[in-house]
């Protein structure tokens, strides 16, 4: 179990590390010297807001759920620069969340929610804590991975991202961890929950493994990377293009972006699947959940689906913590609770809501 004291010191770690870089150099750096030193400062910032939402995970989670963070591995880096090196072929470690409800029967066995955060590169923060407040009310347990590319943890794992690949392998190896590690984790009842790039993961996952799921949501999932760079700007496009991750444009590979889009693999479903989208949404914009949507009817799949007109939200609709926000969620509650049969499923939103707050 990570204690909040330890992770204070990593946190007054983290802090140190910003010192040496308060210093102003004598002479300007060269630009590209500079652009280094901004780039490393930018990852020691990320350290610092990781450690500091460790620690908010206790305060804000404590009171409902036993927290820890487990150090496990998915396969090897997708690049590896000299294969014949010593240990070149490792396996890429990882941090993971796990949660637990206090008062969850140990004796017995329980649903796993997967739970990946989205984001090109981001990270599992405290921004979903009433979420998983109303997860552990119910009975679920939680596993949320800040799989391979994910931020505070330095540039080297940032720059080992494997986007709509290995990291979707890292989300599964969570998932097994789970089930080999906690006996009370029932292995016939596992969920996957994601929404944007978490939604993106989700449904690749679920694709590429179906027999180890029940139940999958996808709230506004990434779902055409081919559609996605020709409405998003070159600030987004050259995320995708830098040498440590894709390497090439969309124009250059097109059969690359295709191969990492969920809407190119809907014949794999083989799980009970739910999926919301929002007209609103500024980011995952509704024509490529909609394509999506087609692709699973034309490939003659039963899934489950709505369509938002115009909720308020945009983005994050489903997640805020307004009461309409928390009425879809219920929805989604229930969708997850008539596949995997948690202990305390929410019988009205009133519960729900009750349960997102202390």
């Amino acid at each position: 179990m990570m204690r909040p004291d330890s992770v204070s010191r990593r946190a007054c770690a983290a802090l140190m590390f910003l010192l040496p870089l308060a210093a102003a150099a004598e002479e300007p750096p060269a630009p590209d010297a500079a652009q280094g030193r901004f780039d490393a400062l930018e990852h020691r910032l990320d350290a610092l807001e990781k450690a500091i939402d460790d620690v908010l995970w206790f305060h804000r989670l404590g009171d409902v759920a036993s927290i820890d963070k487990v150090y496990i591995y998915g396969p090897p880096p997708a690049r590896i620069a000299n294969p014949t090196a010593m240990g070149a072929a490792n396996p890429v470690k990882f941090w993971a969340y796990v949660f637990v409800p206090r008062e969850l029967d140990r004796a017995r066995r329980h649903p796993l929610l997967v739970f990946p955060h989205g984001g090109v590169h981001a990270s599992f923060t405290t921004y979903y804590t009433h979420i998983l407040r109303e997860m552990m009310a119910q009975g679920y347990v939680v596993v949320a991975p800040e799989y391979r590319g994910s931020t505070g943890y330095g540039q080297g794992f940032y720059e080992k991202i494997d986007y709509g690949g290995l990291e979707v392998e890292d989300n599964h190896a969570a998932r097994d961890y789970m089930v080999e590690a906690y006996d009370f984790v029932d292995a016939g009842r596992v969920g996957l929950v994601g929404w944007s790039h978490g939604g993106l993961i989700a449904l690749l996952d679920a694709f590429a493994h179906p027999q180890d799921y029940q139940a999958v949501f996808a709230g506004v999932p990434v779902s055409d990377l081919v559609a996605r760079m020709g409405y998003y700007d070159d600030e987004y496009r050259d995320l995708f293009s830098a040498p440590y991750h894709l390497g090439k444009t969309v124009h250059e590979d097109v059969a690359e972006y295709r191969r990492r889009s969920p809407v190119n693999h809907v014949e794999k479903l083989a799980v009970p699947l739910l999926v919301h989208t929002n007209t609103s949404d500024d980011d995952v914009y509704v024509l490529e959940v909609e394509h999506l949507i087609a692709a699973l009817k034309a490939a003659g799949k039963q899934f489950e689906y709505e369509i938002f007109r115009d909720a308020p939200g945009g983005h994050s609709f489903d997640r805020i913590d307004t009461p309409a926000a928390r009425e879809i969620r219920f929805r989604i509650y229930r969708f997850l609770a008539g596949h995997l049969r948690p202990e305390r499923p929410f019988g009205s939103v009133e519960e729900l809501s009750r349960a997102s707050y202390r």
